[in-house]
Formats: C-alpha cells, structure tokens, sequence
C-alpha cells in the first residue's frame, strides 16, 4: 500500500461512515452532492461528490479497484502525479456530466476510471482476474469498460450509473497521462542533455573550422598541399562531421605547423 492510495481509501471510507452514520445533518451532505443546475451556487462539489458513496457495494468497488491497480500506479509516477491523476480524472468526470446529465452525480469511480487507464498504458499486457476466475490483460480490460460506459446510455443499461462520469474520468485520465509524459523530468532531462550535446557539438566544429583556417598552404609541400586541399574541399561540401577521425587529425597536424 502507497502513501496516496492509503489516505484516499481512508478519506473515502471516513466520508462515508460520517455520511451514511448521521453524523451530518442531511442538508450539509446534499451540499455535497454535484448537482449540474446547482453547481454555480455551490462550486466546491465537483471536487466533494468525489468522497460521496450511495451504497456500501459502491465504495467497495470504487475501493478495491483503487486497492488493486493504485500501489503500482503511484510506485512509478510519484506520490505528486498519482494525485493529480487521481483528481483530474474526477473533475474530469463532473465536467462531462455537467454538459451531459442534469442528474446528480456521487462517487469516486470516475477518478478510479483514470487510474485504470493510466495502469493499462503502463502495464497492458498485465493479466487481471475479473472476480479472481476471468483472466483479461489491462489494456482489454480498459478498452471493454470504456466500450460499456458508451453503449449503456444508448441501451439504457444500469440506469442510475453516472456513465458520463465514468467516461470524462476516462479521458481525463488520457489527457494527464499523455501531458505528464510530456512534461516528466526524464523526458525534460533528456531534451536538455540532448540540446547540450548538440551546442557542444557545434561549438566543437566551430573550433575545428578556425584551426583548419590558419593552415599555411604555401609553407606545405605540395602533396600534403593537395591533401589540404582535398579534405577543405570534402569539409566545404560536408561540413566537419564528413570527416573520417583521421582525415580530422591529418588537418589539425597541417593546422599546428
């Protein structure tokens, strides 16, 4: 169990507790709610359904899919994106179900749909065990949820089910996962140690083009001359890098003289 996992679970399970206890007066738990027409007046609840649950089979789903795919998940993006993934996909999910759905929506699936996904681009060949018994690998797993989220609005299948959310959770999750891999420090890394090398590669050329420019051709017999020149010739058509690493060294022994 990670860090973020743990207290997601935990926040998720007190929530409920609090909720479905009493302990609150219903009127403070339906502010919690996101509800579309309300949201303008109450603008904290597409972060606050995220923590709600109808039912205790609801949070254990939402629960155990978090359990199974977010260890692993957090272990190799880190504590900081894990989060992120974690809230954007759920915004995510309010975001498509305010333009689709006058419904109110509760639950955390759409932010566990984008930890799915981003398990399944991670890991797709990953066997999982559907119920421990129906072996599937990650990426089809994601693909069929995905499938079923869009058909059952059409087939009007598990009426009651925020599928507008799952599905925003769904490319949500897509569109942080391909920004983080574009913004990661390996990759960022990776850019400056390349354009470093590059910059010191020219400087380096540059370097060898002033060398070879001092060369005293009337001070050099005529062979080495005519070899000067051919390679000067090869160097104007080529640039340095078509030199052979002796045909470089031949230039800045001529170069030294």
């Amino acid at each position: 169990m990670t860090p973020w996992v743990l207290r997601l679970i935990v926040a998720n399970v007190l929530m409920y507790l609090v909720t479905h206890g009493q302990v609150l007066p219903p009127q403070v738990v339906n502010s919690l709610v996101l509800v579309p027409r309300l949201v303008v007046r109450e603008p904290w609840t597409p972060v606050t359904y995220m923590f709600l649950h109808a039912g205790l089979w609801h949070i254990f789903l939402n629960m155990l899919v978090l359990y199974f795919f977010g260890p692993r998940l957090e272990a190799r993006i880190g504590g900081r994106h894990f989060l992120g993934l974690y809230f954007i996909s759920g915004l995510g999910g309010a975001a498509l179900s305010l333009v689709m759905t006058p419904a109110p929506i509760i639950g955390a699936s759409a932010a566990v749909f984008g930890v799915v996904l981003a398990y399944a681009r991670y890991w797709p060949h990953d066997r999982v065990y559907i119920w421990g018994v129906l072996p599937i690998e990650a990426r089809w797993l994601a693909v069929g949820m995905a499938a079923l989220e869009l058909a059952a609005p059409v087939i009007g299948f598990e009426p009651g089910v925020a599928h507008f959310a799952h599905l925003g959770g769904f490319a949500a999750g897509f569109l942080y996962v391909k920004w983080m891999e574009h913004a990661s420090p390996a990759r960022r890394f990776k850019q400056r140690a390349t354009g470093t090398a590059e910059a010191n590669t020219r400087r380096s050329e540059q370097e060898a083009l002033r060398r070879w420019s001092t060369i005293n051709r009337d001070g050099l017999h005529e062979i080495n001359r005519m070899e000067v020149d051919r390679l000067l010739e090869k160097v104007a058509r080529g640039g340095p890098a078509s030199l052979t690493p002796d045909e470089r060294a031949a230039l800045d022994r001529f170069s030294m003289r």
